[in-house]
C-alpha cells in the first residue's frame, strides 16, 4: 500500500507546464510582429565612389575645417568654438569667392557637428560644403 500511495503523491504533484509554454509562445508572437513595425529614422547617405589615388591638395584653395575625434573643431591649426565658423567662413570667402567648404571629420565624432558646421558656412553664403573623413 505505501507503494501505491507513493506514486500517487508523485502523479498529484507534477506540474503542467502546457499552459505556461502556451502563453510564452504567444507573448513571443506579440513582440516579433510588433518589433518587424518599428522604422528607425536616419540620415540616407549617398557615398561617392572610393579611388585609390591621392586627393587632389585643398589647404590653399577651399576653406577646411577639421574635427578630431572628440569633436574638437580647428581650423588653420588653432581651436575654434563652432560660434566661430560664420565669422571665419565669411573671411575667408571674401577672400578667395570661389573657396568651398570641406569638413575633415575623424570617423569616430558626432554628425551633430557637420551639421552646425555647415548650417554656420550656408549662414555666411557658401552652400558648397562637403565632408570628408580622415585616415
Amino acid at each position: 500500500m505505501a507503494l501505491g500511495r507513493r506514486r500517487k503523491e508523485e502523479d498529484e504533484s507534477a506540474i503542467d507546464m502546457t499552459p505556461m509554454l502556451d502563453v510564452v509562445f504567444i507573448m513571443l508572437i506579440f513582440f516579433i510582429v510588433t518589433a518587424s513595425f518599428v522604422n528607425e529614422s536616419g540620415l540616407d547617405v549617398n557615398r561617392p565612389p572610393t579611388s585609390d589615388e591621392p586627393p587632389p591638395e585643398t589647404e590653399n584653395t577651399n576653406i577646411v575645417f577639421r574635427v578630431s575625434e572628440s569633436n574638437e573643431l580647428t581650423f588653420e591649426g588653432r581651436r575654434i568654438d563652432v560660434r566661430a565658423v560664420r565669422a571665419n567662413v565669411e573671411r575667408m570667402h571674401a577672400e578667395k569667392p570661389e573657396a568651398k567648404v570641406i569638413v575633415s571629420a575623424h570617423p569616430k565624432s558626432k554628425t551633430e557637428m557637420f551639421v552646425l558646421i555647415s548650417d554656420q558656412a550656408r549662414e555666411a553664403g557658401v552652400y558648397d560644403v562637403s565632408l570628408s573623413t580622415d585616415e
